[in-house]
């Protein structure tokens, strides 16, 4: 069942990207993120509720709440990277980067979680990390440094990758002792703080009102489409090991792919087409192996 979870969530995952690109064309990204974050903080709790966990807010130990808090700050660093890098980068470029956090959440649970990795695992995992290299353009690293920064996107996917991988290790520890949708909802009140804070110390506040309808709407709904897809997430986290769920969850890069190039006319070079089956066929054996 695990394994259903994890792909519910990247599909949401997947949808949450073309969304929240539909809703920052004219809005600042950070804005943006403080303003989804209120729906996903919404959400989450309505699922406390309907579960019935908030009786156990109560019994969480200082350990589990403390690896909640660090990774819904990680969780928060991680947002507000990669809705930078989407505004100001092609969908196409900047989710191949964010994604290279699945080859870094493995090593990461085999160090700090004791997962092991088998031989037929390992060999998946080189060919992920074989598609995610092909899916990056070779110019995309160096763009950063033309025009005075304006390709910067790199960056801030970069960082969006490494604060992503915390998240999942930090994510496996938290909810180890908690129920997966309450420990989702503590998350995403750090997440809140976090991003109403930078809001605050940008000065940005005045721009909440001058959100038009029409991105309010897409913002809006790539929050509910978070929320659904950390609630998969977080779920498949609580009953299947990390070194799997996470690469299943990367797969969100399909829908990503799809809908793009529907939405947004955005296609993919020879390479970058041969980098994500590379990264599909990887990542269906990881969660096959």
């Amino acid at each position: 069942m695990w394994l259903l979870y994890a792909a519910g969530s990247a599909f949401f995952a997947g949808v949450t990207s073309i969304l929240a690109k539909c809703g920052i064309r004219n809005t600042d990204s950070t804005v943006a993120t403080a303003v989804r974050t209120v729906i996903v903080l919404i959400f989450s709790w309505i699922m406390v509720l309907v579960a019935g966990s908030w009786e156990q807010l109560g019994s969480i130990s200082g350990y589990t709440l403390l690896s909640l808090i660090l990774s819904g700050a990680a969780t928060g660093a991680s947002w507000l990277c990669y809705f930078r890098a989407l505004q100001i980068g092609d969908i196409n470029k900047v989710v191949p980067v964010d994604k290279s956090s699945t080859v870094l959440t493995i090593l990461l649970a085999l160090i700090f979680l004791g997962e092991g990795i088998s031989l037929p695992k390992a060999a998946a995992i080189l060919v992920i990390a074989a598609g995610i290299f092909l899916m990056i353009e070779r110019k995309d690293a160096g763009e950063q440094k033309e025009e005075g920064g304006k390709h910067s996107w790199f960056l801030y996917a970069a960082g969006s990758a490494f604060f992503a991988s915390l998240t999942s290790i930090l994510g496996k520890i938290g909810i180890s002792g908690v129920e997966s949708n309450l420990g989702t909802a503590i998350r995403t009140c750090v997440v809140l703080v976090m991003a109403w804070v930078m809001v605050t110390v940008q000065k940005k506040g005045d721009e909440v009102r001058n959100i038009s309808r029409r991105e309010l709407g897409f913002i809006c709904l790539s929050g509910v489409a978070t929320g659904a897809s950390w609630l998969c997430y977080y779920r498949a986290l609580q009953d299947g090991p990390a070194s799997v769920v996470a690469p299943v969850d990367k797969l969100s890069v399909l829908v990503t792919v799809i809908f793009s190039y529907f939405v947004f006319g955005e296609k993919l070079s020879r390479r970058a087409a041969l980098g994500l089956a590379l990264l599909t066929v990887g990542t269906v054996a990881m969660a096959l192996l």
